[in-house]
């Protein structure tokens, strides 16, 4: 399977608990880079925060 890297780019601070839960669920913090299996729940973890993150497939 895919393997997914994820960058948070833009900050968490005044966006609904629902998006900063996200970002927490995915190990993210600002400019912290993560890697995940390109999974279905991942990806949709994924579309929930699109504007703060960058996504590349490795």
């Amino acid at each position: 399977m895919a393997k997914l890297v994820i960058k948070q780019i833009k900050s968490g601070i005044n966006r609904p608990g629902n998006q900063k839960r996200t970002l927490q669920a995915l190990g993210l913090r600002m400019n912290k880079t993560v890697e995940h299996e390109a999974t279905v729940q991942i990806r949709g973890m994924i579309a929930k925060v699109t504007h703060l993150v960058t996504v590349e497939e490795k």
